[in-house]
């Protein structure tokens, strides 16, 4: 844990100095080969001057990107000299998409080569385990078709569209509404669901930490993103056979499939989305075959064992180049 003390001198504690601080006590002790860090703000530059503060003692630092610390923080004037120095300094960079690896290069100048993409992973047994239980079935009417968005209801995740969406769905097929999570923009989608009389048909959840429980028994699964480094609550839905219908954005076609597990339409066009949600829940055949191909995908993809290997020889490879590390060893101890 990280102790940020509170002085009259300061007028905002300096939490990363003391992160610094931590991260080289830490690894001085345990006698650490390498740090990995995930954020480049301000996780990777505290790393990076943890190893400074250590030198001439060994260690390597790994900072994984995962978007909002390079397209919004990391963009910001106010940290763009310190963002390109953690990256530039780290030994080795990742970012879970090849649209986020482009977004670095292009608002950070830096390489291409200096970044590599490893995506977000999921563990198959935790989806498989619920697989047969009632879950988003749970709320739903005979004959209901269940619709769900699970997000941190920021405007970015254009809850409103998730609302268009499904209104337009309604007017075809009989059909329900989970809201999954919380933030700014709750407030409003309660608020336009009062106005037009359609409580009855979408229900608010909150926050829920085992996501799966309600996500399978759902069929559709909503996600009409302004932006998504990645796309993870999508991967989500994919691994409990749910097809996703969702926007173009970002890394989003890197995790579902246009025509074979999800459908993909431009930013805003709820229009699209809705005609074609409604044709694939009316045409049961078709959805069976999205459902599978869903967690098929999802598995075959993103399984833990695999994309955690990558990292595994992403950190033999950092350890080898720096050099004195038996890195076979570490290899086989690694947990």
């Amino acid at each position: 844990e990280v102790v940020v003390p509170h002085y009259p001198l300061f007028e905002y504690p300096p939490y990363s100095l003391a992160l610094a601080s931590k991260m080289a006590e830490v690894a001085r002790h345990q006698k650490l080969d390498l740090m990995h860090v995930h954020y480049a703000v301000p996780n990777a530059i505290s790393a990076v001057l943890a190893k400074q503060i250590l030198a001439p003692l060994p260690l390597a630092v790994v900072t994984t990107l995962h978007g909002t610390d390079i397209t919004l923080v990391g963009n910001d004037p106010s940290y763009l000299e310190t963002t390109r120095f953690g990256l530039r300094m780290s030994d080795a960079v990742t970012a879970v998409s090849s649209s986020l690896r482009a977004a670095t290069v292009e608002q950070l100048g830096l390489e291409a080569s200096r970044i590599e993409v490893i995506p977000n992973f999921i563990d198959p047994e935790r989806y498989a385990e619920v697989r047969g239980s009632a879950g988003a079935r749970r709320w739903a009417k005979p004959g209901e078709k269940i619709l769900i968005h699970i997000s941190n209801f920021r405007p970015v995740k254009r809850i409103m569209d998730v609302l268009d969406v499904f209104l337009e769905v309604r007017k075809r097929v009989p059909a329900r509404l989970l809201l999954v999570g919380d933030g700014p923009d709750r407030a409003k989608a309660e608020e336009r669901c009062r106005r037009g009389g359609t409580c009855g048909a979408v229900t608010f959840l909150g926050n829920i930490a085992a996501v799966e429980e309600v996500l399978v028994g759902a069929d559709l699964f909503l996600l009409p993103s302004e932006s998504e480094s990645f796309g993870l609550a999508a991967l989500e839905a994919l691994s409990c056979a749910v097809p996703v219908v969702a926007s173009t954005a970002g890394g989003i076609p890197e995790v579902v499939r246009d025509g074979v597990d999800g459908l993909l339409y431009p930013v805003g066009d709820t229009a699209a989305m809705a005609a074609g949600a409604a044709a694939l829940l009316a045409d049961p055949t078709r959805h069976s075959s999205f459902s599978a191909a869903a967690r098929e995908g999802a598995v075959a993809r993103f399984a833990e064992d695999k994309v955690v290997g990558q990292y595994r020889a992403l950190y033999e490879r950092v350890l080898a180049r720096l050099g004195g590390v038996d890195v076979a060893v570490h290899a086989g101890a690694a947990s």
